[in-house]
């Protein structure tokens, strides 16, 4: 498959190369005139479609065009008008020789001929002019502007035969034999194709015959479970009913056993709401008394929490002084263990030579350390007392 896309895409190729336009290359001055006077001819061409619309507005055009072109263009009007009344004339089949109209006619064309050549003349010397026309006129009419597309094509055609060398118009012509040729051959594969196709289709056909029968039967079949259902559906339905009558009759009497039950109950009901909303104002009152007291005990919790904060507040400050005299002990303990570890350390020293004076000074230093705890505790529980004292004497006033 890769290889016959290669041969597709070199024969595409080739094909381009043979049957595309070849460069413009205009290589005799001959080439260059016919080219020339083919571009000159499509100009006058476009120049003389655009006569009959300048010709319907010429009181728009005649500033633009100047005196000389517009009274040229009314001549032509006028000879224009005589041709078309001649022509009707010879329609309508007025007494007159038909020889007599023929050279009339033919006078009147050399005329129409020599007042066109006359208004492309005078146009073709005004460059300006000629480019701002197409614009300002209307649309050409439809058989004007096919016949300039025709003869634009048979100025591409002659450009592209006069670029043509001879070599390659044989080339062509031998390529386009060669197309022409396989062209055959596919039209008789594509005919060996459609033959095939036929049969395909026909062995389909008769495939779908046969199961349009099948389709038939089955068809019959379902008709038959269709009636044998309706019955059943009809005997259902009757079965259905009579049970729907029964229910219903049931419903009936329970619903009014239901609606009795229903009045008992809203009697009862209405018998319940009273009382609850007797209790209900009970129960208000009795909140109301419980929320006063609630609010009382309330302040007196507040007042109580005062009184608390404040004695808290003054037993806080007391802890806080004897917090600082507590630490100010301690720096002095701190102070006696260290003298204490300097004099263990002196009679570690000595303890070989004065064991007995080290004896008598561990106990005198067992008696002075006695002594002067003692002496603390005194001093911290006359300091209690004392505050104690201080404070009953503050709370009696």
């Amino acid at each position: 498959e890769g290889i016959q896309a290669l041969k597709k895409g070199a024969i595409r190729l080739d094909a381009m190369k043979m049957l595309g336009p070849n460069q413009p290359k205009l290589d005799t001055y001959e080439t260059q005139r016919i080219i020339s006077v083919l571009d000159e001819t499509i100009v006058k061409l476009e120049l003389s479609s655009l006569i009959p619309c300048i010709l319907d507005s010429l009181d728009r055009f005649a500033d633009m065009l100047g005196p000389e072109i517009t009274s040229d263009l009314i001549e032509h009007q006028k000879l224009s008008s005589k041709v078309e009344n001649l022509l009707s004339s010879s329609r309508e089949g007025e007494p007159s020789s038909a020889e007599e109209q023929r050279e009339s006619l033919c006078l009147l064309e050399q005329h129409l001929k020599t007042s066109v050549r006359n208004i492309l003349r005078v146009l073709l010397a005004n460059p300006s002019l000629c480019q701002a026309l197409p614009y300002e006129v209307c649309a050409r009419q439809s058989a004007a502007e096919a016949f300039i597309q025709a003869f634009r094509e048979f100025r591409n055609f002659m450009h592209e035969r006069l670029l043509t060398s001879p070599l390659e118009e044989k080339e062509k012509i031998q390529f386009i034999e060669d197309i022409s040729l396989r062209i055959k051959r596919n039209t008789e594969t594509l005919t060996a194709l459609k033959a095939e196709l036929a049969a395909t289709i026909q062995s389909r056909d008769e495939k779908i015959h046969r199961k349009d029968n099948v389709i038939k039967d089955l068809k019959t079949s379902l008709q038959d479970v269709a009636n044998n259902y309706k019955i059943s559906v009809l005997q259902i339905t009757q079965e259905a009913e009579k049970q729907q009558k029964e229910e219903l009759q049931a419903w009936q009497a329970r619903r009014a056993r239901l609606q009795e039950d229903i009045e008992q109950l809203r009697a009862q009901l209405c018998v319940l709401v009273l009382e609850h909303r007797e209790s209900e104002l009970a129960l208000r009152k009795k909140k109301c008394k419980v929320e006063m007291e609630i609010e009382k005990w309330i302040q007196k919790y507040d007042a109580d929490m005062g009184e608390k904060q404040a004695e808290y507040e003054e037993l806080y400050a007391l802890y806080s002084e004897e917090k600082a005299q507590v630490s100010l002990l301690q720096e002095k303990h701190e102070v006696l263990i260290q003298e204490y570890s300097q004099i263990a350390e002196e009679r570690s020293v000595r303890q070989q030579k004065q064991k007995q004076d080290s004896e008598e000074l561990v106990t005198m230093t067992i008696a002075a350390t006695r002594i002067q705890a003692f002496w603390r505790g005194y001093l911290v529980r006359s300091l209690f007392k004392t505050k104690r004292k201080k404070k009953k004497k503050g709370g009696g006033k």
